[in-house]
């Protein structure tokens, strides 16, 4: 299949946030589809897998972006920007096709992998599972002592190759074995009572690997019932055309906002508008974003917004929904309390160091938004 048709059909695609399925199916059936990229009416077009192989060479090539700077470009010459100077960051989570692996799962494949890819390491017993065997070790799953059992065994067992292969030199493709395994074999256990022993730690590991086939990917929320695991894309648009102008794609967990959006707007104009969630409203984001002189507005902003981003550079003044019509008979005013934090949030603000009136009872917004106005990114950079 030429090239030139399966770049349409990835634009096509993205236009119209379709799966590859979808996309495929839509060249099949769509007449506007087929004269877009040159096919004959009667053409029955290619399997799906196709557009998952071109993305692999796209994004494997020296230029993965030629696309998208082939349409900044166009963009640039049309001059559609021009007098627009104003940007919208916003970010989602883009969730990974890989399912989240245990700490025995893990241990297991990271062993595997070394023993098949490193020469040395088959050379060296292994007693806690039979490797070259499928699935996981045999273990009652319910006994607590087996269970620790079966865990010390497996590190000790990883510690075994780590120490076999550790004067070995090894290639690129050898050595992101040996380092995920000794990830694996240290991120969920701790020392047991006995000199030796493992156990599961009772804890979550900081940017904890997920997944030993795809070690990138990390465990993140957008909200506390949404939990996911995958990666994080940041964009910067132009609000009234909805043209993207950057994009960039992080971690899922351990890369905060505010630098990514310090980069998304590196190549903006000066006395660039730009509107953003809290998130992208951090410290760091608004020091070389903003003089301290200029101020941000925020709106339907909560009281703890005021107090996770507080600082003299990022303090925001956190305002209330508009009232609705027909407000509600005034009603009659409680007694004083002792002295102290009057609400969880009054409390927050104490801990804080701020002092702030307790917000009036209003409507909790989903969202907190953020205004910004600064001065060019590429000049504090």
């Amino acid at each position: 299949m030429p090239a030139e048709v399966i770049a349409t059909v990835m634009v096509l695609q993205a236009l119209e946030g379709l799966s590859d399925r979808e996309a495929i199916s839509a060249l099949r059936r769509d007449i506007a589809w087929k004269v877009a990229c040159g096919l004959r009416l009667d053409d029955e077009g290619f399997h799906p897998t196709v557009l998952v192989y071109w993305r692999a060479r796209l994004r494997a090539s020296d230029r993965p972006r030629r696309i998208f700077e082939a349409v900044r470009q166009v963009v640039e010459q049309t001059g559609v920007l021009k007098g627009r100077g104003r940007r919208v960051l916003d970010s989602t989570v883009l969730a990974d096709a890989v399912a989240t692996q245990d700490t025995v799962t893990q241990l297991v494949a990271a062993v595997r992998r070394v023993r098949r890819l490193v020469g040395q390491a088959r050379a060296v017993e292994l007693t806690a599972h039979d490797y070259d065997r499928p699935g996981k070790p045999d273990c009652a799953w319910d006994d607590s002592q087996a269970t620790q059992a079966l865990v010390s065994g497996l590190v000790n067992d990883a510690l075994a190759l780590l120490a076999a292969v550790a004067d070995v030199e090894l290639g690129d493709e050898q050595a992101e074995p040996v380092a995920l395994l000794a990830l694996v074999a240290g991120q969920d256990v701790e020392p047991g009572e006995r000199s030796g022993s493992w156990r599961i730690a009772a804890r979550v590991a900081k940017d904890r690997v997920v997944s030993t086939v795809d070690p990138q990917a990390r465990h993140t929320r957008k909200t506390s019932a949404q939990r996911r695991d995958g990666y994080k894309a940041h964009i910067a648009a132009e609000p009234e055309t909805g043209l993207v102008t950057e994009c960039a794609l992080t971690t899922a967990a351990t890369v905060p906002d505010g630098p990514t959006g310090v980069g998304l707007l590196a190549e903006e104009e000066p006395g660039l508008e730009v509107l953003g969630d809290s998130a992208y409203g951090g410290g760091r984001l608004a020091r070389p974003c903003a003089p301290p002189s200029m101020s941000r507005r925020s709106s339907r902003c909560r009281f703890a917004v005021r107090c996770r981003a507080g600082s003299p550079s990022t303090t925001s003044r956190s305002t209330g929904r508009p009232a609705r019509s027909g407000a509600r008979p005034a009603t009659r005013p409680r007694s004083p309390r002792r002295a102290g934090p009057a609400s969880p949030a009054g409390a927050s603000a104490a801990r804080c160091g701020s002092v702030a009136p307790a917000p009036k009872p209003v409507a909790r917004s989903r969202s907190t938004r953020m205004r910004t106005s600064c001065a060019p990114p590429a000049a504090a950079l």
